[in-house]
Parts: structure tokens; sequence; C-alpha cells
């Protein structure tokens, strides 16, 4: 296990490498930042001097050597927009990137899951049918068009919900919450819902696939010639296998929905760290903007090492095949 989880962290540091290699190269191709923090009345020399003190007189080698030793120390410079660290910006905006990703998962995985045991189960119904037909929606339209519907519908025309902002936030150190008032709630729900039903409809056709392949399975017949219930067999023994890819993608999903937050925090003005990579990048902010594609890797990383570890801990067969490799 031990063995395992090291293997696992070398990849993840790897991969960290080439993200930050991969951000730093491609952004420092998107624009002059000086020109976006002067003035057209800024002299030459004085431009000049302000490029030696960021350091972009450099070469690209030493450049990066700097910002990866910084990065390990949680230092991605000053903005250049706002002049400011940017890992005090991106603190300031991760709570809500944060909070609006794991409400929406959570929205996905209690949605997501039943609907693909229900459908799974029931194949034929008229029910299933429906849920399977409002899933091909799901999939097929982009997420900013369903997030302005629903501005259309709850915030226009009915007046119901909010159409931008996060509205009042608690402070709790340095986390900023809003889940702890109902108006805060109010500004999630529709955020939420944008970006979840994707991987809603996702989950859901997974689940039922799954549920059907299993329940195929010959030792799902022998289970009913030995006359187990119907709950049994399908919630003992075919759920209980179904969920092992299950775990992966759903792992996956929840990076992707925070690496993808940035469509739905621009259509609702979300301030989020999603709203603050779009405007780094109207100002070619490059710190910034490499910072934010290094987090996101990190997220990545994380959240794939904990899918790993929770595959290896659900699936015997893994541990079984490494102990046969280890006593080999």
């Amino acid at each position: 296990m031990i063995a395992f989880v090291v293997q696992r962290v070398i990849q993840g540091v790897l991969v960290m490498l080439v993200v930050a290699l991969i951000a730093f190269a491609l952004f420092n191709y998107v624009g002059d930042p000086i020109n976006n923090m002067v003035g057209q009345d800024t002299s030459v020399s004085d431009r000049a001097r302000l490029r030696e003190e960021l350091g972009l007189n450099d070469s690209f080698v030493v450049r990066f050597a700097r910002f990866v030793g910084n990065a390990t120390e949680g230092n991605f410079g000053l903005s250049y927009q706002q002049a400011r660290p940017v890992g005090q910006i991106i603190l300031e905006k991760m709570p809500a990137t944060l909070e609006l990703s794991f409400v929406a998962a959570l929205l996905a995985l209690l949605l997501g899951v039943p609907m693909g045991i229900y459908t799974g189960l029931h194949r034929h119904s008229w029910l299933s049918q429906t849920l399977l037909a409002v899933s091909l929606a799901g999939v097929s339209l982009p997420t900013f068009v369903i997030g302005i519907l629903l501005i259309l519908v709850f915030s226009v025309e009915l007046g119901w919900l909010p159409s931008f902002g996060r509205g009042p936030v608690i402070h709790i150190g340095w986390w900023t919450t809003g889940l702890l008032s109902l108006d805060g709630w109010r500004a999630i729900i529709m955020p939420a819902i944008t970006l979840a039903l994707f991987q809603m409809t996702l989950i859901m056709r997974l689940v039922r696939s799954e549920m059907i392949e299993v329940l195929r399975a010959d030792y799902i017949k022998f289970a009913r010639a030995r006359g187990l219930t119907s709950r049994a067999i399908n919630f003992g023994h075919a759920l209980k296998n179904t969920l092992v890819p299950v775990i992966t993608i759903t792992g996956l999903q929840l990076g992707s929905i925070i690496a993808f937050a940035i469509i739905t925090e621009t259509v609702f003005q979300w301030p989020g760290m999603g709203l603050m990579f779009i405007q780094a990048v109207t100002f070619a902010d490059i710190p910034v903007m490499a910072a934010y594609l290094v987090l996101v890797g990190f997220f990545f990383v994380v959240i794939n090492l904990v899918v790993d570890l929770l595959y290896y801990v659900v699936d015997p067969r893994l541990r079984l095949a490494r102990e046969r490799v280890a006593g080999a």
C-alpha cells in the first residue's frame, strides 16, 4: 500500500512539472503585460526599468526555474493587474469556486446515481424513457445556454432567484461561505444546477449502462437461482460492483467541475477563480493565469490519488494482484 502511494505521488509530481511548464510557456505569449500596467505616456526608460524589476528580461529557463521554486513555497509572484500577491488573490476567490463545485458535484451524485439505478432496473418504463430524453438534452445543450435559459425563466420572468453574484457571505477565518444564509442558497441554486446538469446526466448514463451489464453477469444468475430476493441482488451484489467504475468517473468529473466552472462563473458573474482567470486573460496577467492552471492541475492530481486509493480499497482484485506481484 505504501509503495502504491509513493508511486502515485511521484507520478503526480511529474505531472505537475509538465503542467507548470505548459502553463508558463503558453501564457508568456498571450501579450505584453507591461502595456496593460502602464499608460501611453510612460517613457521607454520607465518601461525598461519595470520590465527589469519584474524579471521579464531573464531567459525562459531562468524565469521558469524561479516560477517552480516559488510555487513550491506557495508564492506565485505579484499580479500584474492588481499589484498584489497572486496567492492572496487565489485564497480570496477559492472558497466561492470550491463551494459552487462541491454543491454541483453533490447535486449530480444525489440525482445521477438514483436515476441511473432506476433506469437500469426499469429500462422500459415511461419514466425511464423520459429521464433518458431529458438527459440527452442535458448532454447536448452547452453550459452557457443552460445558464442563460435559467436566468431568463427564474430571474427575468419569475423573479424568484438572483441572476448574478454570490449574495451575502459569512467570514469564517480566511474562508467565506454563503451557505449559512437563505440569500446565499438562493444565489447558488442556478449556478449549481447549470454546472451539475452535464455531470448528472453523465453519471446517470454510466450507472445505467454498468447496472445493465452487471445484471447480465453469471454470478447474478447464480444469485437468482439460489433464491435471493431482487432487492438483495440489485443492491447487495449488482450495485456494489456497478459503483467501482463510477468512483473513478465521479472523481475525474469533480476535477472537471472545478476546472470548467469558468463558463458558469462568467455567465452568473460568480466571484470565483474561473472569473478571476477570464479577467487575467483580458489583462495578460501571466502570474495569475499560470497559478490558476497549476492549481487546477494540482486538484486533478490530488483527486486522482484519492480515486486510486478508493479504487484500491473497493476492488479486491487490485489488492490480490499486488500481493501476487509482491510475493513473486
